[in-house]
């Protein structure tokens, strides 16, 4: 045990910034926010004529789909009053990726939760606690480094964050759609960008909440 602390420690550290995260993506991704994101002062106006009522009307059917067991057909067989499809093909495609993806989140999230859990509880029976706590203030720390960096990044040029968002964790050119298309007429640029202050802002709090305090208990 004495050969693997380092190693568990360093992993700490590593994973509080991706707790934090994950955790503030899925208290973002909510109703709530969609009642309050599409309520702002300013927030742009779809030109193709959604109102308020109907961007929160069909995104909750985009947000429902993300965390469901339904297939594709969820969002494929909706359709608007006049009979054509709300989405296309290329944007149920799409959301089925973002799907994926968050499913995929929300597996590993209470994995990662567990794990430092257990390496609690380790570190309480074999004597080690001082360092569990200098390692969860490390990550507090790098979560603030790394949210700041990402928030410079989004008041400077967000395009460029969000295109490259997207290189990362989907194939190809999938997610780029026309201005007239549904996807972005209920979730225009400034809906993510919000979104991603948002995140930033909720996982920057718990990173200096950590951060101190697990600096303070790793004194005692």
């Amino acid at each position: 045990m004495r050969t693997l602390r380092p190693i568990l420690l360093g992993l700490i550290s590593l994973a509080i910034p991706l707790v934090l995260m994950m955790t503030s993506i899925r208290l973002v991704m909510s109703p709530l926010y969609l009642n309050l994101e599409y309520n702002l002062p300013g927030f742009p106006a779809d030109p193709y004529g959604f109102t308020t009522e109907d961007r929160l009307y069909w995104s909750r059917f985009a947000l429902d789909y993300l965390y469901n067991d339904a297939g594709p057909e969820f969002l494929g067989d909706l359709r608007f009053p006049d009979g054509q499809p709300l989405f296309n093909q290329r944007e149920v495609g799409h959301m089925l990726d973002v799907k994926n993806l968050v499913q995929l989140m929300l597996v590993v999230w209470p994995l990662l939760l567990a794990g430092l859990a257990i390496l609690g509880l380790i570190a309480w029976r074999t004597g080690w606690m001082a360092d569990f706590w200098q390692a969860v203030s490390n990550g507090g720390w790098v979560t603030l480094g790394l949210i700041a960096a990402i928030l410079v990044f989004v008041l400077i040029s967000f395009q460029q964050l969000f295109t490259a968002f997207h290189r990362i964790f989907f194939e190809g050119d999938t997610w780029l759609f026309y201005y007239s298309d549904t996807l972005i007429r209920l979730f225009p640029l400034r809906f993510w960008q919000d979104g991603f202050i948002l995140v930033g802002l909720f996982t920057a709090i718990g990173g200096l909440i950590l951060a101190l305090a697990g600096r303070r208990l790793a004194r005692r």
